[in-house]
């Protein structure tokens, strides 16, 4: 008989699929609220603490959530670089430990930093990060891992969602003003 405590196939095949831009079709609580009722209250924990975007790599047990930390801040150091040697400063003491290593960062934050939209820059980090939680997903369809990198996708959409309605809340209060 095979083992399936630790994987959410009825859960995980019942949520909406993600893909890049789209609106989230629910919020992350909602989500949290939803799985909660069907997974461990440890992997609850495990999900909750996946969001801390300052939190180590080192600091969890969990093997993928390890990766995803490592890219991330990977990421935010290669940013820091970047930015510390445009204003002269050293960026050691902002740089957080990683151990991840792969050239492609090191481009892909100067591609994003040279763009002169800093929407379009987020745009572009953003991407890649998707890019990378899909690279992650391989090998994990129904699983904790599978919910962890849904979790990062609906963030990443949330973030976008409230970035186009921020956008239209400040056009129509400009625009409410220029003709009052």
């Amino acid at each position: 008989m095979i083992n399936t405590s630790g994987y959410y196939t009825y859960l995980l095949s019942s949520l909406p699929g993600l893909q890049f831009e789209m609106k989230p079709p629910f919020s992350f609580n909602t989500f949290l609220e939803t799985v909660s009722g069907s997974i461990s209250a440890n992997d609850v924990e495990v999900i909750k603490t996946s969001l801390d975007p300052a939190a180590s790599a080192q600091n969890t047990s969990q093997a993928m959530l390890k990766k995803w930390r490592a890219f991330d801040n990977a990421l935010r150091n290669e940013l820091v670089k970047i930015r510390a040697a445009r204003k002269h400063q050293d960026p050691d003491k902002y740089l957080r430990e990683n151990e991840y290593s792969d050239p492609r960062i090191t481009n892909l934050a100067m591609n994003a930093y040279k763009n002169p939209s800093i929407l379009e820059s987020e745009k572009i980090l953003d991407k890649e990060k998707w890019a990378a939680l899909d690279e992650l997903m391989v090998g994990h369809y129904y699983d904790l891992d599978s919910l962890i990198i849904y979790a990062q996708k609906l963030l990443i959409l949330e973030k976008w969602e409230r970035i186009r309605t921020g956008d239209a809340r400040a056009l129509t209060e400009k625009t409410l003003q220029a003709t009052g």
